[in-house]
């Protein structure tokens, strides 16, 4: 069985990483379509060896798709996504139009694939903040041995989760310190290059940023409700790759060495761990990977089951179109979805 496949915000960084998934992995597609705003209709763009020429979404007719990878914001995600799964298509979508909604099942498949089964009551499947879905394909099977009762994370975000303008702004600003030219300051609060900044959303009436507050929830929908997580999020001048600095307090005992073997056969993992100079994975390595990362575990021995770890992951891959891709696939090996007839 092969499938019509329409990507919508394709010209973006995550758009074009969904092209790029869906090729690599062979998935099966009778066409893929590439869709984006008005203003980017006839942009050529790269599809395995092919090449697609941008269609419009305001005027682009989904009768005949099967699956639509939506990553164009989430306004254009309220206003779109009901207008196409209404059309039948099944919308994957990467932002956070739809993740709260009770009715929408929040999807990373190592982690929580028999959910995918509720997404016949609105034919919308959300994707996972970037830096929830790494966080939980790591915290998962360890959560099964030993029972996650907290979570203290800080994450340290790079810049293309922000788009690239954000990624241009990194350069610029770069490239400014070096030769002494005035660095502005436009799609972050403050200057990003040789920089840290611990604002990613908007603020909160309790004081946490809306980033931090995704974190906790959407790991409560994914994994489990009881557990208590607290999240700080911070923007740091990386192209691309999110690392998390992450502390787990369980109810049952576990050792390092325990984690270290469960990680090792977990799906989606890929443990790193060697106790010397440079044994560890940094964000530049990932880049391009599909795996999520995990070095430094180790005891925390400031409560009695705790554990520390180390995690990386590409958020453009795992974090975005790699992810919404894997649920695509879910959906075809488990045949929860039939390809539309073509029409001659």
């Amino acid at each position: 069985m092969e499938f019509k496949v329409a990507v919508v915000g394709a010209t973006g960084n995550v758009g074009r990483e969904m092209l790029d998934v869906l090729a690599e992995r062979g998935f099966p597609a009778r066409e893929v379509v590439a869709i984006a705003s008005r203003r980017s209709q006839g942009t050529e763009i790269s599809f395995g060896d092919k090449t697609l020429k941008v269609k419009a979404l305001e005027t682009y007719d989904f009768s005949d798709t099967d699956i639509c990878l939506m990553s164009a914001g989430g306004a254009v995600s309220k206003e779109w996504s009901p207008k196409i799964a209404a059309e039948g298509a099944i919308v994957i979508d990467n932002s956070s139009a739809w993740r709260y909604d009770d009715e929408v099942p929040l999807i990373v498949p190592e982690v929580n694939a028999d959910a995918i089964a509720g997404f016949a009551k609105k034919n919308i499947i959300a994707n996972p903040n970037c830096s929830t879905a790494q966080l939980v394909v790591a915290l998962k099977p360890l959560h099964d041995e030993a029972n996650i009762k907290r979570v203290v994370v800080s994450t340290y975000q790079s810049v293309s989760g922000a788009g690239k303008d954000a990624m241009d702004e990194l350069f610029t600003q770069t490239r400014s310190v070096f030769v002494s030219d005035p660095i502005e300051n436009k799609r972050f609060t403050k200057r990003i290059a040789f920089n840290v900044i611990p604002h990613i959303d908007v603020f909160m009436p309790d004081g946490q940023t809306k980033e931090e507050w995704k974190m906790s929830v959407e790991t409560k929908k994914i994994l489990d409700p009881s557990i208590e997580l607290v999240a700080t999020c911070v923007r740091v001048p990386v192209f691309i790759g999110h690392s998390e600095a992450i502390t787990v307090e369980f109810e049952n005992p576990i050792t390092a060495a325990e984690a270290r073997a469960i990680l090792r056969d977990a799906p989606g993992c890929l443990v790193v761990d060697k106790q010397e100079d440079g044994g560890y994975v940094t964000p530049v390595e990932v880049a391009g990977e599909d795996a999520t990362y995990i070095s430094r575990i180790r005891k925390d021995p400031s409560v009695k089951n705790g554990l520390s770890l180390w995690v990386v992951s590409d958020n453009l891959r795992k974090g975005a179109a790699l992810n919404a891709v894997q649920i695509a696939e879910v959906l075809v090996n488990r045949k929860l979805i039939q390809p539309k007839k073509v029409t001659a």
